[in-house]
């Protein structure tokens, strides 16, 4: 997602958003094994800070940050060569 004022808000269901949004973020500084070693409360900080995210801390799971997660490496691995 971009910071266009124009985008439509998403939340912690919209796993391949917030995924996009942490790989445009991090960009190639994560890799699998780095993603999959982040901390849940450092991702739950990082998802929450992302433009145009509107979810809350209270109605985050940990099942929601480990679909984060896994997305997140798919959109890595779709990013590579």
């Amino acid at each position: 997602m971009n910071n266009d004022k124009f985008a439509l808000p998403f939340y912690w269901n919209d796993y391949e958003d917030i995924a996009m949004s942490l790989y445009e973020k991090f960009g190639d500084e994560f890799g699998e094994t780095k993603i999959y070693r982040i901390r849940f409360t450092d991702l739950l900080e990082w998802v929450l800070t992302l433009p145009n995210f509107k979810g809350t801390r209270e109605e985050s799971s940990e099942g929601h940050l480990e679909q984060i997660q896994s997305a997140w490496v798919y959109e890595w691995r779709d990013n590579q060569d």
